[in-house]
């Protein structure tokens, strides 16, 4: 990501929520996006997910520029190369865990999709519960169907958006050890957007917004 920046425009006019961010993110790193609430973490990750269009600059993941996409070739590199966990699960409450996992392999036209996803849900210790809808999962357990179905497709990227914010603080390690250990035996890329320093901490590297803005380095000036 180079230069990038992204305004939203208002009654008062456009607001600024990012400015001169210049970031890059190597292969199979572990980022922290960390910062105060309004920092703009959440909107970086979106820009990086091409979930939110940068309003000057250019945004690019793996050699592709997002910004020349359409919507429609957004959703499919999404599909293929990047996995999304969110804080609030978003998974479809009509479709058992199994069919939740599923869904992104079938999308994509991959082969064995079922099978594929009761693996994912194995790996993450759910096989169990792959005939359950989400109402009948406690929180963690959402959040590791959630995690399942996106690293299913095995993505190159994972981008993680507060993803132990919803879960008390046991089930959250719990996830959270998940995340890291899965990204880790898949060489997956993990960019993840949190307020916990402990969770920061585990990250090859943390950087810190304010204001919308990139702080310098621990080292740096």
């Amino acid at each position: 990501m180079t230069n990038a920046g992204l305004s939203l425009a208002g009654n008062a006019g456009f607001v600024n929520i990012l400015s001169g961010i210049s970031l890059v993110v190597n292969p199979a790193e572990t980022l922290a996006l960390t910062g105060p609430s309004g920092s703009g973490k959440s909107s970086l990750l979106m820009l990086m997910g091409g979930l939110e269009r940068a309003t000057e600059g250019q945004v690019s993941a793996l050699g592709e520029d997002l910004g020349t996409l359409s919507e429609d070739a957004l959703a499919r590199f999404r599909l293929k190369h990047m996995g999304i966990v969110f804080q609030s699960f978003h998974l479809i409450p009509t479709l058992t865990a199994l069919e939740n996992v599923a869904l992104p392999l079938e999308l994509a036209g991959l082969p064995e999709a079922r099978a594929k996803a009761l693996q994912g849900l194995e790996n993450v210790g759910l096989s169990e519960r792959a005939g359950h809808f989400p109402a009948q999962m406690s929180g963690g357990e959402q959040q590791r169907v959630a995690l399942a179905r996106a690293l299913a497709p095995k993505p190159k990227i994972l981008l993680a958006d507060e993803p132990t914010g919803n879960l008390d603080s046991a089930t959250g390690a719990t996830v959270s050890g998940l995340i890291f250990d899965l990204c880790a035996a898949a060489g997956t890329t993990l960019v993840l957007v949190t307020h916990d320093t402990a969770l920061a901490a585990r990250c090859g590297r943390v950087i810190r917004l304010q204001g919308g803005s990139l702080q310098p380095e621990e080292g740096q000036t």
